[in-house]
């Protein structure tokens, strides 16, 4: 499916994750509905560091990543090598997020590590129904 956009209510889970992080990475993968990306899977024994982080691929649960979110402790948002050999195993919508880890200092990337647009939309979310 063609990612349309991510809801804001998700972007600004992203933002306030990797603020509380800093100065040590947030990474997880993006999820789509409908073309919308609504949610971050955080994989278990995902480790984190003031220079990286390291997703467990093989800690994923059998459904399809859209992509990947990490942030980076500074001010830089360019994908770094280990970024890219990410991206091309998980989608095609990458998002890094910088300082100050405001709704201006994120970028979206390709899985070759292109930028690329994604609007961030206003979603109403429909609650969950209990089991």
């Amino acid at each position: 499916m063609q990612v349309k956009g991510i809801a804001r209510d998700t972007l600004d889970f992203i933002l306030e994750a990797s603020r509380s992080m800093a100065p040590e990475e947030f990474a997880g993968l993006l999820q789509e509905k409908d073309g919308i990306i609504t949610e971050v899977l955080i994989l278990p024994g995902t480790e984190s560091s003031d220079t990286s982080a390291v997703l467990r691929l093989y800690m994923m649960p059998n459904m399809k990543a859209t992509g990947s979110v990490h942030s980076h402790p500074g001010h830089n948002r360019s994908p770094s090598e280990a970024d890219l050999h990410l991206f091309s195993k998980t989608g095609n919508c990458h998002i890094i997020v910088g300082k100050p880890y405001s709704r201006q200092s994120w970028t979206c990337y390709d899985r070759k590590g292109k930028i690329r647009d994604l609007p961030v939309l206003n979603i109403e979310f429909e609650e969950d129904e209990e089991i």
